[in-house]
């Protein structure tokens, strides 16, 4: 995950894609399963997708401290 100002304004997105993860919170929220996610969006893999959960954590508590 990585977040630059010069790309999507700054909004987390997955780490040298123009894919923000907010895309993949909306498609579970609604849903879609992460398959479906991935054929949407084929430049995201599913490694990811996977480790996303983890990245978010640590960019998180990062952030608090």
């Amino acid at each position: 995950m990585t977040s630059t100002p010069d790309i999507l304004g700054d909004t987390p997105a997955f780490f040298g894609i123009r894919v923000p993860v907010q895309t993949l919170i909306e498609y579970l929220e609604g849903g879609q399963t992460i398959d479906e996610f991935l054929d949407e969006f084929p430049t995201v893999t599913r490694e990811q997708v996977i480790a996303f959960p983890e990245e978010a954590k640590a960019w998180m508590l990062a952030g608090a401290s």
